[in-house]
């Protein structure tokens, strides 16, 4: 399994770059997990828009889904030029029906809801779910395929839940929206702290801390998180990416 970073902005996209979208790969399927601002442009640096197998959304915020109608025309141009490809299937939940409804366009991407409660199979990949606390309903994911995993918290303030879910998991992508002594709670983001705690008490093989503030000195975070999680903790950025060893 393969995970490259598309973008790890949160809220808005820096320049040049992306916010919140990851591609996973195995058994040359090819994943794209959230879709926010700037991620097409971003993502052809590494696969054309009809090379997608699937996507899959943690939630309706603009910085995780504004790119959706990017790759909805992608598509539909690449079709007129003779690119041959299947309707895409985009995953979401129905929590918020407008959003879930804007995945669909017709005969070029098709929504289809996952049930938070079960685990889903996409391709090669069996993708499990974690209800985040953020002010509108959202989704982690523990994402697993041929006995690898990595957890996607999406976006969330900290919660004891995430312990159990994200256990002895390869990789966790851990949303890092605030700096060591801040108070996330309110708008569902979690400290650099907070990302080292997690990390440490689910013993993680690997951290990387993304959806990354507009302010402050990102290194930082790294060092903050490092004081309580003793294993690697890398930052995100674009292009980064992880393989299975």
């Amino acid at each position: 399994m393969k995970v490259t970073v598309i973008g790890f902005w949160g809220g808005f996209p820096g320049k040049n770059e992306a916010t919140s979208g990851y591609l996973v790969e195995h058994k040359d399927f090819k994943l794209l997990v959230d879709c926010g601002s700037g991620v097409i442009s971003q993502m052809q640096n590494y696969i054309q828009v009809e090379e997608l197998d699937a996507v899959i959304i943690s939630h309706y915020h603009n910085d995780h889904v504004c790119d959706i109608g990017a790759l909805q025309y992608g598509r539909l141009i690449s079709g007129f030029l003779g690119k041959q490809m299947s309707l895409l299937e985009i995953y979401g939940h129905q929590q918020d029906q407008q959003g879930y409804e804007s995945l669909t366009y017709p005969n070029v991407t098709k929504a289809l809801p996952y049930d938070p409660e079960s685990s889903v199979t996409i391709g090669p990949f069996s993708i499990s779910f974690l209800q985040t606390d953020h002010p509108v309903p959202c989704y982690a994911m523990r994402i697993e395929a041929d006995g690898t995993s990595f957890v996607y918290t999406a976006d969330t303030s900290y919660k004891e839940e995430f312990v159990s879910f994200s256990k002895g998991t390869d990789l966790l992508i851990c949303e890092c929206n605030l700096y060591a002594g801040m108070d996330g709670k309110k708008a569902g983001h979690m400290t650099s702290t907070d990302a080292g705690l997690l990390a440490q008490q689910a013993g993680v093989k690997e951290l990387l801390l993304t959806h990354l503030p507009h302010f402050g000195n990102h290194a930082e975070l790294m060092e903050q998180a490092n004081e309580l999680y003793k294993g690697r903790v890398s930052l995100a950025k674009s292009g980064w990416s992880w393989t299975a060893s």
